[in-house]
């Protein structure tokens, strides 16, 4: 979402986040889509972060849930296909796999360009605050 400030910490980003992502996916706690063009380049990407969850009351406050819930992360459009639905088809993919999973919502951080998309599909804005260790 734009925080990588130099190409020296985008490296060091790149190194630490391969190993990082490849245990995720082995141990299954992340999944990733990715949506190609007619030549087979990767034009756009999505994932999820599987995180375990305390139990909770459901958003409609009628039972506990107890899935894990997904974090979406890494969801990216190459600047050329963006405005024609790429991101949108990704994230009703991860939506849809969601539901199967039987997880009760999916969660993500979104920047301001992103924000408009994801309350088209549905998703609300709450009220997470963040404290940073000095």
């Amino acid at each position: 979402m734009g925080d990588v400030p130099t190409a020296e910490l985008a490296s060091e980003l790149l190194q630490k986040s391969t190993p990082a992502l490849t245990a995720l996916l082995t141990e299954g706690s992340y999944v990733g889509w990715f949506a190609i063009d007619g030549e087979a380049n990767v034009i756009a990407g999505a994932g999820v972060h599987i995180k375990p969850q305390l139990p909770r009351i459901s958003h409609d406050h009628q039972r506990v849930e107890t899935s894990a819930v997904p974090l979406a992360v890494n969801v990216y459009t190459e600047p050329h296909w963006r405005g024609r639905g790429v991101a949108r088809g990704l994230m009703r993919a991860v939506m849809e796999w969601a539901t199967a999973q039987g997880t009760d919502r999916v969660v993500l951080h979104a920047s301001a360009a992103g924000r408009p998309l994801y309350e088209s599909l549905g998703f609300h804005a709450t009220n997470e605050m963040r404290w940073f260790v000095r």
